[in-house]
C-alpha cells in the first residue's frame, strides 16, 4: 500500500512538473511571437539603419566613424537605455587617398584599364606608380614553384572562391589567404607588387577590399584587388601574351593610431543584474559602400533587441548589454579592449551573441560552449521557430565576442549566407540591399535568444 501511494505521489508530481514546464514553454512561445510581430510591424531598426548609412562608410580612425559613434550614443540615450557609455579604444588609421589606377599594356600600347581597390593596410606606390610584367598563380605552392620567375614582377593571385561550396563563408575561406598573406608570400621572392582576384561570389566588376598583412622581416609591396570580370580578362590576356605589363598606382597612407570608442548601452537585470548577456556587432566598415550588411545591420539589430524589451515593457532578469565594437575589420582593437574589461569586471558574462553575417533571413545560431549548454539551448527550438530559426549547432561565434574569454557561451547569429559575399567589403554593400523583413526577423531572432538566456540562464 505504501509503495502504491508513493507511485501515485510521484506520478502526480511528474504531471504537475510537466504541466508547469509546458505552461512555461507556451508563455515563451507567446513572448517570441510578440517580439517577432512587433519588430516586423514597427520596422524601427530598419529606419535607424538608413540613418546610419547616410553617414557613409565608417573605417576605423576616420571622421565618419566618430560621427557614427556619437550618433549611436545619442540614439541609445534617446531610447532610454538604463546606462550608455563610450569605452575608449586606440585604433589603426589608414586612408585610401585618391582613386587607384591599374591598366594593362602590351609594350607601350595601352590595352585596358582595370577596376581595382587597394587592400586595407597597403602601402602606396610612388606618384608615378609601378610598371612591371605580371606572373599569374593560383596558390602559394604554385608561387613557390615559380619563385625563380617572380623577381621584379607583379604577382597576380587569381584563385576564385570555390562556388561549389554551399556555405559561402567556407568559400570565402578557400580564397581569402591570397588577400591576407599574398604580399608577404610574393615579397619572399622579390615581387614588386600584388594584385588579387576579388574575393566574391558575384560575377561583376566591383572590386572587394579587405585587410592584408606585412611581415617586418620582408619588403612591403603595394597590394590591390581587381574586379572579378577584369580578373578574368587579365588571366585570358596573359595566356595569349605572358609579356604583358601592368601599371599600378596606389595613393594610400597609414597614420598614427587614432582615438576611438566602443559604444555600450544596457538594460539592468531586475533579479540578477551582475549576470550579463552581451549582444553586438562591429561598428566599423570598409571605406567603400556604407557597410549596410557588414556590419551596420548587426549593430542596429543589437540596439533594437534592447529597444524591443523597452517597447514591450519586458523586464529582463539579467542585464542585457549592447556592445558596438570598433575596429573589427583591421585590428579587432574594440573586441580586445572589451575582453579586457570583461576579465577585470566583477560581473559574470553568461553569454555573448555576435551578429556579423549580414541581415538576410535568419536560419540558426552557432554556439561555442560545452555540450550540456548547447543541449540546453537546443531544447528552446520550438520557441525560436517563431522567429524563423531552424537550428542550433556547435560552431564559431564571431571575432569580437571571441575576445570575451570568461563567458559561459559565445553565440554567432546566422542568417542565410548565399548573397552575403556578393556585397562584402565592396561598393555593393549599401542600404538598398537590405530587405526590411529579413532585417527585422534577424532582430526578432536575437531578441528571442536574449530573452530566453535572461529567463533561463546557463
Amino acid at each position: 500500500m505504501l509503495k502504491f501511494s508513493l507511485l501515485i505521489s510521484l506520478f502526480f508530481l511528474s504531471t504537475v512538473l510537466s504541466f508547469a514546464q509546458n505552461e512555461k514553454i507556451n508563455n515563451y512561445i507567446s513572448v517570441a511571437d510578440t517580439l517577432t510581430k512587433t519588430a516586423l510591424r514597427d520596422r524601427k531598426g530598419y529606419d535607424w539603419l538608413k540613418e546610419l548609412c547616410e553617414i557613409g562608410p565608417r573605417l576605423s580612425g576616420s571622421e565618419n566613424s566618430l560621427k557614427a559613434i556619437f550618433w549611436a550614443e545619442n540614439k541609445m540615450k534617446q531610447l532610454g537605455f538604463d546606462s550608455v557609455w563610450l569605452q575608449p579604444v586606440m585604433v589603426p588609421h589608414w586612408e585610401r587617398g585618391e582613386k587607384e589606377f591599374c591598366a594593362v599594356y602590351n609594350g607601350n600600347n595601352f590595352v585596358r584599364e582595370l577596376n581595382i581597390l587597394a587592400l586595407g593596410g597597403s602601402i602606396s606606390t610612388d606618384k608615378n606608380g609601378i610598371t612591371a610584367n605580371v606572373i599569374e598563380v593560383k596558390s602559394f605552392d604554385e608561387l613557390k614553384q615559380k619563385s625563380s620567375d617572380v623577381k621584379g614582377k607583379i604577382v597576380f593571385f587569381s584563385r576564385p572562391i570555390d562556388q561549389g561550396l554551399i556555405n559561402t563563408f567556407s568559400g570565402y575561406g578557400s580564397a581569402v589567404d591570397q588577400r591576407v598573406y599574398g604580399a608577404i608570400e610574393a615579397a619572399k621572392y622579390g615581387a614588386v607588387g600584388v594584385v588579387i582576384r576579388s574575393v566574391t561570389t558575384k560575377y561583376d566588376n566591383v572590386p572587394h577590399t579587405g585587410v592584408m598583412l606585412y611581415a617586418d622581416s620582408l619588403p612591403r609591396i603595394p597590394a590591390a584587388a581587381i574586379g572579378y570580370l577584369d580578373s578574368d580578362f587579365l588571366s585570358e590576356q596573359l595566356k595569349i601574351n605572358p609579356e604583358l605589363l601592368l601599371k599600378l598606382r596606389l595613393n594610400c597612407r597609414t597614420f598614427e593610431d587614432a582615438p576611438s570608442f566602443n559604444v555600450i548601452g544596457e538594460i539592468k537585470g531586475t533579479q540578477l543584474p551582475d549576470e550579463v548577456i552581451v549582444v553586438g556587432g562591429h561598428f566599423d566598415s570598409w571605406d567603400v559602400g556604407c557597410g549596410a550588411h557588414d556590419d551596420g545591420a548587426g549593430c542596429i539589430q543589437s540596439m533594437e533587441v534592447l529597444d524591443l524589451f523597452k517597447r514591450l515593457h519586458i523586464k529582463p532578469k539579467r542585464t542585457i548589454r549592447c556592445v558596438l565594437f570598433i575596429n573589427e575589420e583591421n585590428g579587432s582593437r574594440g573586441g580586445i579592449e572589451y575582453g579586457k574589461f570583461a576579465l577585470s569586471s566583477s560581473e559574470k558574462h553568461i553569454a555573448a551573441i555576435e551578429a556579423d553575417r549580414g541581415a538576410f533571413t535568419p536560419v540558426g545560431f552557432y554556439v561555442d560552449s560545452d555540450s550540456l549548454t548547447i543541449d540546453k539551448i537546443s531544447r528552446w527550438l520550438p520557441v525560436f521557430e517563431k522567429a524563423s530559426i531552424e537550428w542550433i549547432k556547435k560552431g564559431g561565434s564571431g571575432v569580437d565576442v571571441s575576445k570575451i574569454k570568461n563567458a559561459k557561451a559565445l553565440l554567432g547569429f546566422v542568417p542565410d549566407d548565399q548573397r552575403y559575399m556578393d556585397l562584402h567589403h565592396s561598393a555593393n554593400d549599401v542600404f538598398e540591399e537590405v530587405h526590411p523583413r529579413e532585417f527585422e526577423l534577424g532582430t526578432a531572432a536575437m531578441a528571442v535568444m536574449v530573452y530566453l538566456l535572461s529567463e533561463e540562464g546557463l
